[in-house]
């Protein structure tokens, strides 16, 4: 669920704008880039000068290359979390992450090429794919933690007074390590939670990956918002099996 170019803002002063306009273009040049030469073979200089800005700019916005190449969105989650624990509350906690979710991946079916891109790119660069499932397995968390206090069920573990949780910290959450939910704080945060918040979570996360491969392979068949919805439709009915 992490797409490469950040999300373009409507709010923010015109400084902000024009920062988030600069990273987004690096972004999406270094996944052009590392999908046409292969990542290992494209520098901060031919980025940079792909988004027309110097190296040094580059260093404003990430710490490193292969940073850029996923350009995680740093408030994507956020406002996830932050949709579902103020959704509506006739909605139930399933509907309440899709329609989360719906708002952020609208722009998915606008950007699709990009984003089959970036998939090439993790497919065929193994340490950017330990990375982005890392960082998955934090906003999966950071989701389940949501859903928890939605339902009544927010962490107890120390750290989380009052069913509340700490900010997510961005070193904290993506260290590159594959097993880094299952130690540390990382892995404190996913003991404190239910079975029910963690489960949903990941299903969500699943939801929307099935969504777009699916549309992906089928663009000339259906939009992307019509697929997207059948598959939490279908999850919502308990995954009948179809009919014969």
């Amino acid at each position: 669920m992490h797409l490469m170019v950040e999300k373009r803002a409507a709010g923010g002063g015109l400084r902000e704008r024009k920062k988030r306009a600069t990273r987004a273009a690096l972004a999406e040049a270094a996944v052009r880039l590392a999908a046409e030469h292969g990542a290992d073979h494209v520098t901060v200089e031919a980025i940079s000068a792909a988004a027309g800005v110097s190296p040094r700019t580059f260093f404003n916005y990430f710490d490193t290359r292969d940073d850029a190449f996923l350009a995680i969105g740093p408030d994507v989650g956020e406002r996830v979390r932050q949709a579902v624990q103020h959704a509506p509350a006739e909605l139930s906690a399933l509907e309440a992450v899709r329609e989360a979710l719906a708002v952020e991946l609208r722009e998915i079916e606008r950007q699709h090429g990009l984003w089959s891109l970036h998939s090439r790119v993790l497919r065929t660069s193994p340490h950017l794919l330990v990375r982005h499932l890392g960082a998955h397995m934090a906003d999966e968390t950071g989701l389940a933690e949501a859903i928890a206090l939605r339902v009544g069920r927010g962490p107890t573990a120390p750290g989380f007074p009052g069913g509340t949780r700490p900010p997510a910290d961005a070193d904290e959450a993506d260290d590159g390590n594959t097993d880094a939910g299952e130690c540390g704080a990382e892995g404190d945060r996913r003991r404190a939670l239910d079975l029910y918040p963690r489960l949903l979570a990941a299903v969500a996360g699943t939801a929307v990956r099935v969504s777009i491969e699916h549309w992906c392979c089928r663009q000339d068949e259906r939009a992307f918002t019509e697929v997207f919805r059948q598959v939490f439709d279908l999850l919502a009915a308990g995954l009948p099996a179809p009919g014969r």
